[in-house]
């Protein structure tokens, strides 16, 4: 195959296959075909060539800077975005393996989900409508936390009159300000890091701020401070329930923090929705979320490193809004929205599925 150094055509191609297959993402590794992932599968794409690595170059390398193709080499990793106009956007990562290129592309489609359409549960609405505090979304990577954080903003964005800043790596939904300023602000670009981003941001007069990840004691320690002052904050984290969300915050620390950082936590989180993608009847895919609500049984376990007891919290409140993931699995499955097996499969006691 023979592309232009200069040519998006290929790329450009390879992403409208995507979208049109509802793909969530397209891999490029060399010397094998361009590969979507639909629906939780990996497919190869049906009359495309395998590509070498001098393919892949030629293919993406239209799409970056000189200024990023320097950095992709220099550092062997480059994340970015990219946008095919009425298309989509696409969340883009390119680093080297065995020596050569390769790249995985997220589909992000220009339309912003509503809490509806996403199947969001009233706990999340009443989160969302909160003035203060901290609210963190997590799960595994492609779980669909960014979808949720950006349906959660688009539901703030519509019924506040408030000014929300978003520092990202990189951006992915654009938000049209509603009743709201909406600023959006990408690492490398308009910020060099998102602990420094978040520490300037106290002085851009901001209401709602969502961080798109909490990654290092920096930023997680900034995102607690601003959490505690009076503004509202959301954010995500790579944990697969509540109770290991607190854990991974407190753990960051040292061990002569930690007691100060669980009472901050105790008073400052207000909820966590831990989240995974299983696979519909139907086919497609939905979310099965955990939810976790600050309350005061909750805030005392915290404080009191008592984090194994949440479970058990979440599992008595419903009344409030708390589920764990067991019980919405099982929910899922009850209302046939999901099979026997993939709620097996996803369940941490698949013994109280016929419960």
């Amino acid at each position: 195959m023979k592309t232009n150094i200069q040519d998006k055509t290929k790329i450009n191609e390879l992403f409208n296959i995507a979208v049109n297959n509802k793909a969530s993402d397209l891999h490029l590794v060399a010397d094998q075909t361009p590969i979507l992932r639909i629906d939780g599968s990996l497919r190869a794409i049906e009359g495309q060539e395998p590509l070498t690595s001098e393919n892949i170059q030629q293919i993406l390398y239209p799409i970056i800077s000189e200024a990023q193709k320097e950095k992709l080499i220099k550092e062997r990793d480059l994340d970015m975005s990219y946008e095919i106009e009425d298309v989509a956007r696409f969340r883009i990562n390119m680093h080297w393996e065995k020596g050569n290129l390769g790249m995985v592309a997220r589909v992000v489609t220009h339309h912003i989900p509503k809490m509806e359409e996403i199947a969001m549960p009233e706990a999340a609405y009443k989160l969302a409508r909160l003035k203060d505090g901290l609210i963190l979304v997590t799960g595994p990577t492609g779980c669909g936390k960014s979808t949720t954080l950006a349906a959660m903003i688009n539901l703030i964005n519509s019924e506040r009159n408030c000014h929300i800043v978003t520092l990202e790596d990189p951006i992915e939904f654009i938000f049209e300000p509603s009743d709201s300023i909406v600023k959006q602000r990408e690492l490398g670009s308009d910020v060099l890091s998102f602990a420094a981003g978040l520490k300037h941001t106290l002085r851009q007069d901001p209401d709602v701020i969502m961080v798109g990840e909490m990654r290092d004691l920096e930023t997680i320690a900034a995102t607690m401070t601003l959490a505690e002052t009076g503004h509202l904050v959301l954010a995500t984290l790579h944990t697969i329930n509540a109770a290991q969300t607190v854990d991974r915050i407190i753990d960051v620390f040292p061990p002569y923090q930690q007691d100060q950082i669980r009472v901050q936590l105790s008073m400052s989180l207000r909820g966590v929705i831990s989240q995974r993608l299983l696979v519909k009847n139907q086919g497609g895919r939905i979310a099965s979320r955990e939810i976790l609500i600050n309350n005061s049984a909750v805030s005392n376990l915290i404080r009191e490193n008592k984090i194994a007891q949440i479970k058990t919290v979440i599992q008595t409140s419903a009344d409030i809004g708390m589920v764990t993931m067991d019980q919405d699995i099982k929910r899922l499955f009850k209302e046939g929205v999901i099979t026997k097996e993939a709620a097996v499969s996803n369940m941490i006691d698949p013994r109280t599925l016929s419960t």
